[in-house]
């Protein structure tokens, strides 16, 4: 099976990726996908949260084992982890953290998955946008004020998502 993933920045209102890999397939790979998609490097240590309907955060997928994990949590490693096994119904939601230094991260949303199609290699099905700058200097560190940009084209996501749904606790950062 493939799974359609639509990723997107609350920092950068008009980017957008849509990426298909099949569901056997790790949340490394889907972590190599985003990382060449957005011409970022592999410096940091980079996770994905698996979030609820309320982007609750329920569990860490880690890139590494850094012994920070909790005494009742699971330890799942990218490398280790398939998405089929967290990723089964559309609608599910997730963040993938590409910052954790400045605390930034991408939404992502489980938007489809295809039957009888299978992905050998991930791709970026569709793209629009710039992605965010990996990391922030001191002087773009200041809050991100709310811009609208005007097109004629609905994006996924630019409807219908409330700042009011994010737990932002639940995306606390540890020091991993």
């Amino acid at each position: 099976m493939t799974q359609k993933i639509t990723l997107f920045s609350q920092e950068v209102e008009d980017f957008v990726l849509e990426l298909k890999i099949d569901a056997d397939a790790t949340f490394l790979d889907l972590h190599k996908l985003i990382q060449e998609a957005c011409g970022y490097d592999d410096r940091q240590r980079h996770s994905f949260l698996i979030c609820d309907d309320e982007w609750r955060v329920r569990t860490h997928i880690r890139q590494s084992d850094t012994g920070n994990v909790g005494i009742d949590e699971d330890l799942y490693l990218m490398e280790d982890t398939a998405l089929g096994n967290f990723l089964e119904e559309e609608g599910q939601r997730l963040a993938y953290i590409f910052d954790p230094e400045g605390k930034r991260f991408f939404l992502m949303e489980l938007t489809e998955n295809i039957f009888g199609q299978p992905q050998p290699t991930p791709i970026v099905s569709r793209r629009h946008g710039q992605a965010p700058a990996q990391t922030q200097t001191t002087d773009e560190a200041a809050p991100v004020q709310e811009t609208k940009v005007e097109t004629e084209e609905n994006f996924y996501g630019d409807e219908g998502f409330e700042e009011g749904e994010l737990d932002m606790e639940g995306f606390e950062i540890s020091g991993e």
